[in-house]
């Protein structure tokens, strides 16, 4: 284990940054030396802003999955999907900018939570644009061993779909 910081979170100005008892946190910079790191986790108890937390070093495999997990999983997404296009057309009928900013948000939650589900079941979401720009990097590898048809075909699919 190790202790990592959210930088987004962190106020720098924490009792945090001196309790290490190797000197693994840089008082300067709030940065952590994984080196000098012995995941004690005094750091992450005394962070009066939450902003540090352990992480393993090593993390396990993903199992495979049933089938009948895979379908309840894609049974959940399936319904966030059909939530998902409520809320559109909700923001859409929408008259009060609140009612329509809230419809929106719960639109975008429920593609976001459809998302991570059919992650979860194994499926790559293509939802960036930097996916794409990926892809064609791969599909234009001078690399002989680099399956450069997969890439290709992963392209055309997403074409095919309009994305």
């Amino acid at each position: 284990m190790h202790a990592i910081r959210n930088l987004k979170m962190c106020e720098k100005e924490c009792l945090c940054l001196y309790v290490c008892p190797t000197g693994a946190t840089d008082t300067e910079t709030g940065q952590i030396d994984f080196t000098k790191c012995i995941g004690c986790g005094m750091c992450v108890r005394s962070c009066p802003s939450k902003a540090l937390s352990l992480v393993p070093d090593l993390y396990p495999l993903q199992q495979p999955k049933a089938a009948e997990i895979c379908d309840a999983v894609f049974a959940q997404a399936r319904c966030r999907v059909a939530a998902e296009s409520l809320c559109r057309g909700a923001a859409e009928a929408a008259r009060d900018p609140i009612r329509k900013q809230t419809a929106e948000a719960m639109e975008l939650s429920f593609r976001r939570q459809a998302e991570d589900l059919y992650r979860e079941g194994g499926y790559m979401i293509p939802q960036s644009p930097n996916v794409r720009r990926m892809l064609e990097a791969m599909a234009e590898s001078d690399d002989p061993a680099f399956p450069k048809q997969a890439a290709a075909r992963l392209l055309e699919l997403l074409q095919r779909q309009g994305r």
